[in-house]
């Protein structure tokens, strides 16, 4: 597999995410679990659905940090993702590579990329986590940390 179509699946992945995480955080905060129905009231439920769509397009009073917090988790673990399925089209490449040394050397440049990026998002998810953590026991000591 080429460099160029591995920067446009990339590319895809990384579009489609954007347009999809904002989707994400609206659903995680449409409805509070610990509401009930009013029983009798609306036979057909259609303002238990209003009340849930208007609630999930208003702003949460969800703490800054846990938000923050929770939108690098999920882009982290997306990136997490994509750097195992590049170690996988490495180790796919150099399975069907039939001898050819430079689909190998192809294979394994893709593997030692997608284990240095793993490297990285596992230092940039420390770093994140230890200064979220932080900022948590330095704002509020007995909040625990997310």
């Amino acid at each position: 597999m080429s460099m160029r179509i591995l920067n446009r699946v990339f590319l895809v992945v990384a579009l489609c995410a954007a347009l999809v995480l904002p989707v994400f955080a609206g659903i995680a905060n449409a409805q509070d679990p610990n509401t009930e129905p009013v029983v009798g009231a609306d036979p057909f439920g259609t303002a238990l659905i209003d009340e849930t769509f208007e609630e999930a397009g208003t702003l949460t009073s969800q703490d800054i940090r846990t938000t923050a917090s929770n939108i690098i988790n999920v882009a982290l673990g997306l990136l997490g993702i994509i750097a195992v399925v590049i170690i996988l089209i490495g180790g796919f490449t150099w399975m069907t590579a039939g001898g050819n040394d430079e689909k190998v050397t192809e294979a394994k440049n893709l593997i030692m990329a997608g284990v240095i990026g793993l490297i990285i998002i596992f230092a940039a998810w420390s770093i994140a986590r230890f200064v979220i953590s932080s900022l948590q026991t330095a704002v509020s000591p007995t909040t625990p940390v997310v």
